[in-house]
């Protein structure tokens, strides 16, 4: 019998058994009296289940449905591994002599192996295995442990930032793939497993359950491609990477992140679509990178209530376009700065957000529709849409040593801003600077409010263009003297924030 089987049968069994104790058995005409009634003419029955029979009938729903359960969990639970990573890095350890002296020469760098933990999916018998890229950022060396206790070393196939996936591939002859479903038939409301490590390796292979809570969750910060299933089932820090599954035993997403007040569990987790992440898979095995298409515009604003009233638009809805990159496929459409562009294929546009993820996720080459609002006039545009520039990875490290010995001291790096990344952030193509590429956590300059993807322009007052004036200016300041910097950060494209850093 199939596990969505046994779950009909248990549901039904499990209503009707709720109907019998909430209703009435004082007449023969009560919906539960109805159904007890024999259909022949020999002693007809008049009374309602004795509460053996419906004790009965609790054990055998609750034993359905736990069975299934059961079935599903140990049907897909060896598909899901735990990933360690290990990383050594270097730290400069400040001496009280250094301060008492001013003399940074009495300082020492020692090294120590930062050590990660998450989880992964087995998505073929051939050894591929889907993960997060946050799980294995900048790791030196990757450990798979299978479910029976089985040590892997992991290839690195690819990474994809703009989703927070990763591709992994071990090597071994005794794997078991869990069957991918489809995600865009995922309903709001279904129940769901969650597998994965939390919080410590020994916590490997844990099971919760839960349901589907939303779909299509964007704005949240954690990606540049948001498409987030949301789900009640328990997800903590180590289950990232882990699997989300429906009850046909299937997988519909890779559990990513939380949304918590306390770094724990409080019921609100997200998972990266299971037909997105099979699409970004397939990219990286298929291309060694992902294909994304792009439309060539930065936004200028979405419409509200108001702005529409001040367009003279009779909807609220749409993105108003700030500026159109030159030669781009909006440029060759004859799309302009200040069109507001209503629909994409016949669809109201009404988040950034989604918008970007439904071009990117698009075919290059695919013609799209849009309508769009000019001069009080509505109007068709047809454009045909390109290929997205490759796109440098935020997270990149600077290789010189001696930045190194910088970064290390400073406990975040930055890398040059160019055209790729101002797209990715919705930054005006003036915009110059470096952009924080890493923050370490817990460091002095996280716990000073410096953010990855921050845009530093200014270092104690002098303007800062490339990786190679930041290093400088901050070598130079340094060896005359200067104990504290300020920098002047831009942050989400328009704030201006200052933060007093310590050398």
């Amino acid at each position: 019998m199939s596990n969505t089987v046994k779950i009909v049968i248990a549901i039904l069994a499990f209503v009707s058994l709720n109907l019998g104790l909430f209703l009435t058995t004082d007449s023969d005409e009560s919906p539960l009296a109805r159904l007890t009634k024999t259909t022949t003419t020999e002693e007809p029955r008049s009374r309602s289940w004795n509460e053996t029979e419906k004790r009965e009938l609790n054990t055998d729903a609750v034993l359905a449905f736990n069975d299934a359960i059961v079935e599903i969990t140990e049907n897909t639970n060896p598909s899901v591994v735990t990933i360690t990573t290990s990383q050594m890095v270097r730290q400069r350890m400040r001496s009280p002599l250094s301060f008492f002296f001013g003399d940074p020469r009495f300082d020492e760098e020692r090294e120590f192996m930062r050590q990660g933990l998450g989880s992964g999916v087995i998505i073929s018998e051939d050894g591929y295995i889907l993960t997060n890229n946050h799980v294995i950022a900048e790791a030196d060396e990757i450990v798979v442990q299978t479910f029976d206790g089985e040590e892997l070393e992991a290839e690195l196939i690819g990474t994809d930032p703009g989703t927070d996936v990763a591709v992994l591939r071990v090597n071994s002859n005794d794997l078991r793939a869990i069957p991918l479903g489809d995600s865009d038939e995922l309903r709001v409301g279904e129940l769901v497993l969650a597998i994965g490590s939390p919080l410590r390796a020994e916590f490997a292979n844990t099971v919760s359950m839960g349901v589907v809570s939303a779909k299509g969750r964007a704005d949240l910060g954690l990606s540049a491609y948001e498409n987030y299933i949301q789900t009640d089932a328990a997800i903590n820090p180590g289950n990232s990477g882990g699997a989300l599954i429906n009850m046909q035993g299937e997988l519909i997403g890779i559990n990513t992140a939380i949304a918590s007040r306390t770094g724990g569990f409080q019921g609100i987790g997200f998972a990266i679509p299971m037909n997105l992440a099979r699409d970004v898979m397939e990219s990286i095995i298929d291309e060694g990178r992902v294909v994304r298409s792009y439309i060539g515009i930065y936004q200028g604003a979405m419409v509200d209530q108001m702005m529409a009233q001040a367009l003279g638009l009779d909807v609220n809805y749409g993105v108003v376009v700030g500026e159109v990159v030159p030669d781009g496929p909006a440029d060759k459409a004859g799309l302009e700065e200040g069109d507001v562009l209503l629909s994409l294929n016949g669809r109201p546009i009404r988040n950034w957000d989604q918008f970007r993820f439904a071009i990117a996720s698009t075919d290059p080459g695919t013609e799209v529709e849009f309508e769009v609002f000019r001069d009080d006039e509505r109007q068709t545009v047809t454009l045909v849409l390109e290929e997205q520039p490759v796109e440098e990875e935020l997270a990149e490290a600077v290789p010189e040593d001696s930045r190194n010995e910088l970064r290390e001291e400073l406990g975040f790096g930055v890398m040059n801003l160019n055209d790729s990344i101002r797209r990715q952030l919705n930054l005006n193509p003036g915009v110059e600077g470096v952009i924080v590429s890493e923050v370490d956590q817990g460091g002095r300059a996280q716990r000073q409010g410096l953010q990855r993807s921050d845009i530093i322009f200014q270092v104690q007052n002098q303007p800062v263009t490339s990786e190679d004036e930041f290093y400088s200016t901050i070598s130079s300041l340094k060896s005359a003297g200067q104990e504290v910097v300020l920098l002047r950060v831009l942050r989400n494209g328009t704030r201006n924030v200052f933060i007093a850093l310590q050398l």
